[in-house]
Formats: C-alpha cells, structure tokens, sequence
C-alpha cells in the first residue's frame, strides 16, 4: 500500500520538474525574507535566477549547524512569529540549541510524510501505534503523533519510560505497531521475557525505529524477539524532524520524501558532489517550509543514495543506513553529546585535568559511555571513599550537561595515552557500518 501515489510513485522526469520549481521558489522565499540567506547569497555572489537547473543548487553556499545556532532564537524564520504555530529544539549540544519553526502549512507537510512512512511500514487506519518517543521540544513523539493523526490510526502517546508501564499497555490494548529507539525497543524485549510474556503475548506487527544509528544484527534481534519487521526512521530537528526518509518493507534502503527535501551526496573533505552508490556526506534542503526553509544543510550522516525504482513501487531516491557522522558529534541512546560537554563538566571539578578518554561500547544492545579522566597527584592520594565521592560528583555533573548517565573512574596523572598530534578523545567501539 502507498499512502500518497501521485508523489511516491511519480515519473522521475516529473518530479526533477517539481522539484525545480519548488527549488526556485524557496530559494527566492529564503532571499527575501531571512536576513542570513541574503547575506550569504550576496557573499557568495549568487541571486535566486541563478537557479535555472537542478544542478545550480551547487551554487548555493551550504548551511550548516554552527549557523543555525548563531540565529537563535527566530533569526532563521522566514514569516511573522504570528504566523508559527509550533516550535522544536534540538537537545542544546556545545552551546544554544538549534530551533525550528513551524507554519499550519508545515504542519501539515509534517503530517503527510509521517503517514506515508506508517504506510511504508504496513500501518493503516486499523492499527494501534504505541508512541515510545519523547514527546516536549524534542521531534520524535509529536512528529509521530501528527503522522498517527492524520493517517486515522489510534496513537497511544506513551512517550520513553516507565517499561513496566509501556508492556501492560502493549499486551492490553493489543498495539500494532511500535515506535522509539531500537535500543529501547530492545529494552522492551529483555524486559518482556523477564515478566515470563513472549511476542506471542502481544500484537506487534512492525516498529518504526529511530533517533540513533543502529546496526542489522540489531535488527534481527529485534525481529526474532518481537516478532515484527523493524525498520529504520530517519530526520532531522533542523529540517522538521523524523519522516524525512522511511524505510519500506522491503528494507532496501529509506525512501526520502523528495518532494519536499531535496538530496545530495558531497565528499565531506572536497565539498564536493559524489555520484549514486558513493558513500559521503548527506545535504539536504527544505523544498516547501514556509516558517523557516533551509538550504543546503550539512546533515554530517554519511550515506549513499539509491535512484532506481524500489519493488514496493515506489520511485523516490533512497539512502542507505547511516553508518557514521563526518564530525565529532556522538549520538547515544538517540542523544546528541559532543565530548566538548563532558569536558566542560570534568573542568568544573577541582582537583581534575583535562586529559580524559570517552570510552562507548555498545556490549548488548544499549549505548554504554565510560569515561576516564586523569587526576592531579594530590587529588589521586586522598582517601578511597573521597575519590568515589568525586566519581559521583562528576559523573552527576556530565548528566546534567548530556543527560545521560555515565560510568566514570578517576585514574592516575598521566596515566591516559598522549598524542604529539590531536588528542584523541573519543574511542567507538559500536560497530555501525553492518
């Protein structure tokens, strides 16, 4: 089934033409109406009747994070605040949050590609969603929600948390499908067969997972122990939020809505336009918002792009899995975290470095982040139960900078590796690629 065929479906040739039109449109929109766009066109030397082609957008000077933050709060919105009738943030990262607004138009579109990723996931009017994202300033739950809404399917929001909660829920009101991070939903596993339930005991038929990048053994496990197809969500706070692109379930790569975000590939390192099948560096511009358009934003995910027609019949380009960002930028446990905010955090401790290591693994099926980080010769000598107080003290102070908890252990003066070059912070040990 296929929520929107006229779209999803359209002649390739067609939709290059839509796009193009759409394209011109919000470049012009952007122009006029936000202050940082003209200034960057006019720097770059480029005017919105530049853009004749589809390939004039490289033209356009790339938008990235660090400018969107330097807009806060409103100075990217291209309409009156009058006109915005919902506002989300991304979690805070190294300084301000990055916000975006949204017109009743946008909301709409926010709707509409939400819908058409349930129908890409098997949903319908029928089913029962169980909303396990966050709900608030954060994308995920209300961008569901909205999708559930307009699509005519009962949406339970029952946001992240409270597990025993969530599992009544599922095995009573018989939910269809599930949607949250694919480490929660693996959470939700383990602790389904720990209350003596098994998938058998529950509904499900698919998940719609997201907000973190996951692997396809995860995926199997999540199919054998829920017994459900799991598929993977992907967007971005910057653009609208999740929906941006939806895998089918023919799990051949995820379908970008490109009727309203327009794709491109760059190697990360040229700037460069890489061809189909090469893996760099996603970039994707806004085609339709009205309250706050984005041109050519560096999404730092590194993915390759599919162009031919998908077997669920659908024409439009797809992306393959996220394997990694082109930056320092961590995501854990669908969390932003930059090693610059645990370093902040270990410099309010008296008596600490700054040399420190962040250590994340991934042993079962849940993000785990260990930090060491080197004490002074003085502070080391204290006494066990001070040096435990300290760990506390600071791991405390790294969730409230990150949210997220961590296992943190003090180790002698330079006791941590050192390097003549950059220092190496941040050791990976997930693999991602699979």
């Amino acid at each position: 089934m296929i929520y929107n065929e006229k779209y999803e479906t359209m002649d390739i040739d067609e939709k290059k033409e839509l796009q193009l039109r759409r394209l011109q449109k919000i470049v012009k929109t952007a122009y006029e109406k936000v202050p940082f766009y003209k200034k960057k066109f006019d720097d770059a030397g480029v005017k919105p009747e530049d853009i004749k082609t589809l390939k004039d957008i490289e033209k356009i000077p790339f938008t990235t994070k660090a400018d969107l933050r330097e807009a806060y709060p409103f100075g990217m919105f291209a309409v009156d605040e009058e006109e915005i009738v919902e506002i989300h943030t991304t979690s805070g990262t190294t300084g301000k949050p990055t916000v975006t607004g949204y017109t009743k138009k946008d909301i709409g579109i926010w709707q509409e590609i939400i819908a058409r990723a349930i129908v890409m996931a098997g949903g319908g009017k029928k089913d029962i969603i169980q909303n396990g994202y966050g709900y608030g300033l954060f994308t995920g739950g209300l961008g569901v929600h909205h999708g559930g809404y307009k699509l005519g399917a009962i949406v339970v929001p029952m946001s992240s948390g409270n597990t025993k909660r969530q599992l009544e829920i599922m095995s009573d009101f018989q939910t269809t499908i599930l949607t949250c991070t694919p480490s929660y939903a693996m959470y939700l596993a383990e602790s389904l067969e720990k209350i003596g339930l098994t998938k058998k005991d529950i509904s499900l038929k698919t998940g719609i997972f997201g907000a973190e990048m996951w692997t396809s053994e995860m995926r199997d496990k999540l199919e054998e122990k829920l017994g459900i197809d799991a598929l993977n969500i992907y967007g971005l706070t910057e653009l609208t939020g999740p929906g941006v692109a939806m895998e089918c379930l023919e799990k051949s790569g995820l379908h970008i809505s490109d009727d309203h975000f327009y794709p491109e590939i760059i190697d990360p390192k040229t700037k460069k336009s890489l061809n189909e099948g090469e893996k760099g560096e996603l970039v994707l511009t806004t085609l339709t918002k009205e309250g706050m358009p984005v041109i050519r934003f560096r999404t730092k995910d590194l993915t390759s792009i599919n162009w031919n027609k998908c077997k669920c019949g659908r024409t439009t380009p797809r992306i393959s899995r996220i394997s990694g960002r082109s930056d320092d930028m961590l995501k854990v446990r669908g969390v932003i975290v930059f090693p610059s905010q645990i370093e902040s955090a270990i410099l309010k401790i008296e008596g600490l470095t700054p040399n420190y290591q962040i250590i994340i693994t991934r042993p079962e099926f849940l993000d785990e982040i260990d930090i060491l980080v080197e004490a002074t010769p003085a502070l080391f000598s204290d006494e066990m139960k001070e040096m435990e107080e300290i760990e506390i003290k600071i791991a405390n102070e790294i969730k409230k900078e990150i949210g997220l908890r961590v296992n943190l252990q003090i180790v002698e003066s330079e006791s941590l590796p050192r390097s003549e070059g950059k220092a190496v912070r941040v050791i990976d040990k997930r693999n991602l690629e699979n």
